[in-house]
């Protein structure tokens, strides 16, 4: 692997265990905490130098003051994304207030959670609008919403999109559903859309087979054919996989396969995600 292009991890997230100071507003099936010491101690462990570190919407909301603590503790080792409210009066100031913070490489959409069913929904263009003003990019949590999606890429073409997950339904406990990858053409043909890009993270949640899931790869390759690699970004999805994957097998599956090339691994594991955010690790 080209030792010039670090390894970059396009979705972690961290927290700290539920307390009357920074209380939970929801429940995550996982661990009690998973702090930012944890996250750069698993990483440091097997030689991955940086990440996109998600404010989790479970625990928190839209209130992204843990992960700004870890990127204060651990400078240069984490780019920051938050959550945002597309319900919010107050979406512009808030995203550029946001985006002017040091550390900070994008924005987060949950369509999931709530009724974001219309691309030309005010708040969701809002929100897009502002990213693309600031210049970073807005990460899509959009399972079964592609629709969406290709919407706002269409109503906002100066604005990066980039799909979350692989654009599909993850389990947290395994096993993967009987047919894990059946909405995958709707994501294939997201790629129409120049700018679009898809995280090509949590994948190994949807294996039937053990470690190193080999049965991942051929519909991995339709969205590398489609996309290509300079749009594919991958990541662990650290610590939603945690019930059905170590960190270290969702490192190393994209390691030791013979479905990639050194120049497509680079690229896929931090070369893409170098050039979509802008952002690369300190070391």
């Amino acid at each position: 692997m080209d030792e010039q292009i670090p390894t970059i991890d396009s979705q972690v997230h961290a927290y700290e265990r539920d307390s009357p100071e920074r209380p939970w507003q929801g429940f995550l099936d996982g661990p009690d905490e998973v702090t930012g010491d944890d996250m750069v101690a698993a990483m440091d462990a097997v030689g991955v130098d940086g990440a996109l570190l998600v404010s989790p919407y479970s625990m928190y909301r839209f209130d992204p003051s843990y992960a700004l603590e870890v990127h204060a503790k651990h400078p240069g080792k984490f780019g920051l994304i938050r959550p945002f409210n597309a319900e919010s009066d107050t979406i512009a100031d808030d995203v550029a207030e946001w985006t002017s913070t040091p550390g900070v490489v994008g924005v987060r959409i949950m369509l999931t959670y709530g009724d974001y069913n219309d691309g030309s929904h005010p708040g969701l263009n809002a929100i897009v609008a502002a990213a693309g003003d600031a210049g970073v990019p807005v990460n899509i949590m959009s399972t079964d919403r592609m629709h969406v999606v290709a919407e706002l890429a269409r109503r906002n073409p100066n604005t990066q999109l980039v799909i979350d997950h692989v654009g599909l339904e993850q389990p947290r406990h395994p096993p993967a559903p009987a047919e894990p990858w059946a909405d995958l053409p709707a994501v294939v043909a997201m790629a129409a859309l120049d700018n679009v890009a898809i995280k090509i993270s949590g994948a190994c949640t949807l294996a039937h087979e053990p470690f190193p899931y080999p049965d991942i790869w051929e519909p991995l390759g339709q969205l590398f054919t489609a996309f290509g690699f300079e749009r594919c970004l991958w990541g662990t999805d650290w610590t939603r996989a945690i019930h059905v994957l170590t960190y270290e097998q969702g490192v190393e599956a994209f390691r030791v396969t013979d479905s990639l090339s050194d120049s497509e691994r680079s690229m896929l594991m931090g070369g893409a995600l170098t050039k979509v955010y802008n952002w690369s690790p300190e070391k």
